[in-house]
């Protein structure tokens, strides 16, 4: 299989999967269609870069970090997709950083739910093709870390997990991160990630960057738009984002999410400064 050939089946999986088009209910009962994501974009990674050895260091993303292999053996490449979410969306969380909207916490939480769909369906495509496949976030075996410790042997508690899909966008070359430890892609931070390990082998993309932080100007505009104060010229600190997203679920549960942190910022839909620098 060709890159091309992987590309026309991601095109076919965002026209034709239901799940990206939902209804919004207002608190009175009212509903309006919202589309929460645009078509994505493709990352290609190898699954030998020596950048995911380099993730099991407690200062990237820590031991637990599983590389490529450590999910498939056989693995050869990683493929990373970034949905950016919609106009519509975005637009609708750019107010005040008091509240997220509604729209966003669709995007999140029946979001996330369409992509896990989605990446399943690329991994049985892949299947189906002859390929082995393993979507990382779907596996059994895959655990999130949320102000716990990740193994009987530690003795601090994280906030992780034991795939991340921003450090693999990072190194399929989607873009880099940003002092709100998002990843600013060519359409911007605003959206979400998703990703798989497949015995295919393509050629991986160049990254056209070197540093983790080259994209992001360090406006700062992020540290004022956080509702909690948990982003600095430093980064960002996980405890009172996590709190929030907490606080947000009591009013709105099931939903959560907040990402006033990637809305009304020069990073929202696109690199800061991408013309001063070519």
């Amino acid at each position: 299989m060709e890159r091309t050939q992987l590309e026309t089946i991601v095109q076919r999986l965002y026209a034709g999967m239901e799940g990206n088009q939902v209804i919004v209910e207002n608190e009175d009962g009212a509903g309006r269609p919202l589309r929460m994501f645009d078509e994505p974009l493709i990352g290609i990674g190898s699954a030998s870069d020596p950048l995911f050895d380099e993730y099991k260091k407690p200062e990237a993303v820590g031991p637990w970090h599983r590389s490529p292999k450590e999910w498939l053996a056989e693995a050869q490449t990683v493929i990373s997709l970034f949905f950016p979410i919609s106009e519509e969306a975005r637009k609708s969380n750019r107010g005040l950083p008091e509240e997220p909207s509604l729209e966003w916490l669709y995007c999140r939480i029946e979001g996330n739910e369409y992509l896990r769909t989605f990446i399943a369906g690329l991994r049985d495509s892949l299947r189906q093709e002859g390929y082995l496949a393993c979507a990382p976030s779907l596996d059994e075996r895959f655990c999130a870390f949320m102000n716990q410790k990740p193994d009987t042997d530690s003795e601090t508690e994280v906030y992780g997990s034991m795939w991340s899909e921003r450090h693999a966008a990072y190194i399929c070359g989607l873009g880099t991160f940003g002092l709100s430890k998002g990843i600013i892609t060519r359409k911007g931070m605003a959206g979400r990630f998703a990703s798989l390990v497949t015995s295919l082998e393509l050629e991986a993309d160049v990254r056209p960057y070197q540093g983790l932080y080259d994209y992001c100007i360090q406006c700062g505009q992020c540290i004022e738009r956080c509702p909690v104060h948990a982003i600095s010229a430093e980064g960002k600190e996980h405890p009172p984002c996590h709190n929030w997203l907490l606080h947000v679920k009591k009013h709105h549960a099931p939903r959560l999410g907040c990402g006033k942190c990637q809305t009304a910022v020069p990073c929202e839909c696109g690199i800061p400064g991408l013309t001063d620098r070519n």
